[in-house]
């Protein structure tokens, strides 16, 4: 009874036919899938004797071989009926489709700039850990233990006793090198960088900065000038002014910041220079002989000059960008602006 149900399906299988996809469809459903019929006669090895088990499992499997190579036949044969004429059904001589691509990110090209420029006069570019300990972070800068930097509401601690922290600069970049090698050193740190401010149109807790370092015998501060003079130059172009007001840093003295001529309203006063003609970019100074000796480099025999600044600074001046949170929000209205910087 069994071998004549098998040999009729046989016969079925073999003259079933499929041409479209629907009734290849309905053909795997019938012999292929779980519930098929095939399917069925092995749900029916458990009602045949013992022994004849051996010959039963022997015919089925047979069937679903047959009915195997037969879907992949018919799969071949709706294939093939379905296939287009590309002689008649595609015009060769049409214009090609333009792909859309990528850009640059606004960030990355103005960090690819500075480095740059930088490289030009003999900065090498070092990176460093985002995850700080406090010697590198604070202590071997000279910050005092009592400094407002070292608090829980300025500073991301990790933690506590020792204090590990996210780095709040790019010193700490600094630190290692002069730790590790002997001057002359001439080096740009760029990296990202945390700290626990409010988030704003002019304040972000994650950012990026880039700090540059020399440090040489008889290095002076007309040097830190001169380098910072053809950095503003270079990037914002050759009108660009520059001047340098006092400031405090516990790792440098003296100390100043950075301004540049406003963009905009070139020095004249607008809303964006707050009507006084200049910009500031940075802080800089001279190293503190603190610092050099803390890194374990002779404060007598050398001296050197540091500075930094943050690339979102440079970017918003340089493209005229009035809200840092843009450079964050992936917002492709912003972003496609800048397709020219690929």
């Amino acid at each position: 009874m069994h071998q004549d149900k098998i040999e009729a399906l046989k016969i079925e299988i073999a003259e079933a036919d499929a041409n479209n996809p629907e009734e290849l469809e309905a053909y795997r459903m019938r012999y292929i899938s779980k519930k098929s019929v095939v399917g069925a006669l092995f749900a029916e090895m458990k009602h045949v004797p013992n022994d004849q088990k051996k010959a039963f499992g022997q015919m089925v499997n047979s069937v679903k071989q047959a009915a195997e190579e037969k879907f992949k036949g018919l799969i071949d044969k709706v294939n093939e009926g379905s296939g287009q004429s590309t002689s008649t059904d595609i015009d060769l001589t049409l214009p090609a489709t333009n792909q859309p691509v990528g850009g640059i990110h606004p960030l990355t090209a103005t960090r690819q700039r500075i480095i740059e420029i930088f490289e030009r006069i003999g900065f090498n570019l070092s990176e460093g850990p985002e995850i700080e300990d406090d010697w590198h972070n604070f202590t071997a800068l000279n910050f005092p233990e009592n400094h407002p930097a070292r608090e829980m509401q300025d500073t991301f601690f990790i933690e506590k006793n020792p204090d590990i922290a996210l780095r709040t600069h790019t010193s700490s970049v600094q630190v290692r090198v002069m730790e590790n090698q002997k001057p002359p050193i001439r080096t740009l740190s760029p990296g990202r960088v945390f700290r626990n401010e409010a988030i704003s149109a002019r304040a972000h807790c994650i950012f990026h900065q880039v700090e540059g370092l020399y440090v040489d015998e008889n290095v002076g501060f007309a040097d830190l000038k001169q380098t910072l003079y053809h950095f503003a130059k270079e990037m914002f172009g050759k009108e660009t002014k520059v001047r340098f007001r006092p400031s405090y840093f516990p790792f440098t003295e003296p100390s100043a910041e950075i301004d540049i001529s406003c963009l905009l309203c070139g020095g004249e006063g607008c809303n964006v220079c707050k009507g006084s003609g200049w910009v500031e970019i940075g802080g800089s100074g001279m190293v503190d002989p603190n610092v050099l000796e803390n890194c374990g480099i002779d404060a007598e025999k050398y001296t050197g000059f540091a500075f930094g600044m943050g690339i979102e600074r440079i970017a918003m001046l340089k493209y005229q960008i009035k809200d840092l949170r843009l450079f964050t929000e992936n917002d492709i209205r912003f972003l496609r602006q800048f397709k020219p910087l690929l």
